[in-house]
């Protein structure tokens, strides 16, 4: 059996395309390298093998605390280089982020075949570092793919549980009455100013439909408001999206495909701040420019600019039919023809 080696990590949004993927390879074994953080956890959920090694993060904006990089790369790459010499894996896949650079710098090395996944319009860092050392870099816009060398445009990853959900059992298992749904969301660890301003207009919203806040862990509230129900975490995206008449969220890629991919109404509010390299606003902007939700500058959000903008979205005719006239769509089967290419 062939071994595809996974690679991908730092936030949820490197390692659930992953696992997507995973799901639909059960003739490989498929094992997964990376750092001692998210996706090592996810992993370990979904029972698939972990190699962990250190990685080192370029800090934004803080040059001290890059200056020892080029000694502790080096250390991941012999790391990295181990595993792989242990695993003698057929085909390196990276999703993204700084844990790829060790093992594609040590497969390069070995003369294993690499490929990679873009899922930003604007290509981050790690990508830019690796392309050249792979055999195509995937990319889940079009415009993305040009510009690589190597650039082929498929698609996004996404898991299959996500699409045929029933929203009468998804609502039920909320307790939602039967008025629309409007689901709100900030990324895995939740948004602390979306749920500040979603709280303030939630009891007047909630007279008329239900929202269903996934606040990010320790970011509970006590509150009694009729058809305002809070969780966490969703271990089941599906049973979330399935009860939506409209979503409130960032736009990172991957939440942003899946909405749009199962036609749901979105207003996004991209994150922007000095830690982040502005790759949710050129989301946000290419989306919005394709008619395929409405949008929402962080630094112009209030509680009632947000009641309208929800309102407005709700009522919003043109944007549902261009959502029901969309070509995005699941991108696994795409991805997953380049992946049996490579291995024969």
């Amino acid at each position: 059996m062939k071994k595809i080696l996974f690679c991908g990590g730092g936030s949820a949004g490197h390692v659930i395309p992953n696992i997507a993927l995973i799901e639909q390879l059960s003739e490989y074994d498929c094992l997964y390298t990376g750092t001692d953080a998210i996706e090592k956890s996810i992993c370990k959920i979904n029972g698939i093998a972990f190699y962990e090694f250190d990685a080192v993060k370029l800090v934004r904006g803080k040059l001290l605390c890059n200056l020892a990089i080029p000694f502790k790369l080096l250390r991941s790459i012999k790391q990295a280089g181990k595993i792989l010499d242990e695993i003698k894996p057929d085909l390196l896949f990276c999703k993204g982020g700084y844990v790829c650079i060790p093992p594609a710098i040590a497969a390069k090395k070995r003369k294993i075949p690499i490929l990679a996944h873009e899922s930003d319009i604007e290509a981050g860092l790690a990508n830019k570092l690796i392309a050249s050392k792979c055999e195509k870099m995937l990319t889940a816009f079009p415009i993305t793919a040009s510009k690589f060398k190597n650039g082929k445009f498929v698609g996004t990853p996404m898991r299959k549980n996500l699409f045929g959900r029933s929203k009468n059992e998804a609502k039920a298992s909320f307790n939602l009455d039967s008025r629309p749904t409007v689901i709100v969301f900030g990324g895995g660890s939740g948004s602390k100013i979306i749920n500040e301003n979603i709280r303030k207009i939630a009891f007047e919203m909630c007279k008329k439909v239900n929202i269903l806040h996934l606040c990010g862990k320790g970011n509970k509230v006590e509150t009694n408001i009729y058809g305002y129900k809070q969780i966490e975490f969703a271990e089941d995206m599906g049973l979330v999206y399935a009860c939506a008449d409209g979503a409130v969220a960032r736009c990172g890629s991957n939440s942003a495909n899946e909405l749009i991919s199962l036609k749901i109404p979105t207003l996004f509010i991209p994150l922007e701040n000095s830690s982040s390299r502005g790759d949710q606003i050129k989301n946000a902007e290419y989306f919005e420019n394709s008619g395929l939700c409405t949008t929402l500058r962080e630094k112009e959000l209030n509680p009632n600019l947000l009641k309208n903008e929800i309102n407005a979205l709700l009522q919003n005719d043109k944007l549902k039919t261009a959502l029901d006239n969309s070509k995005i769509e699941c991108g696994n089967n795409a991805i997953i023809r380049e992946i049996k290419s490579v291995l024969r």
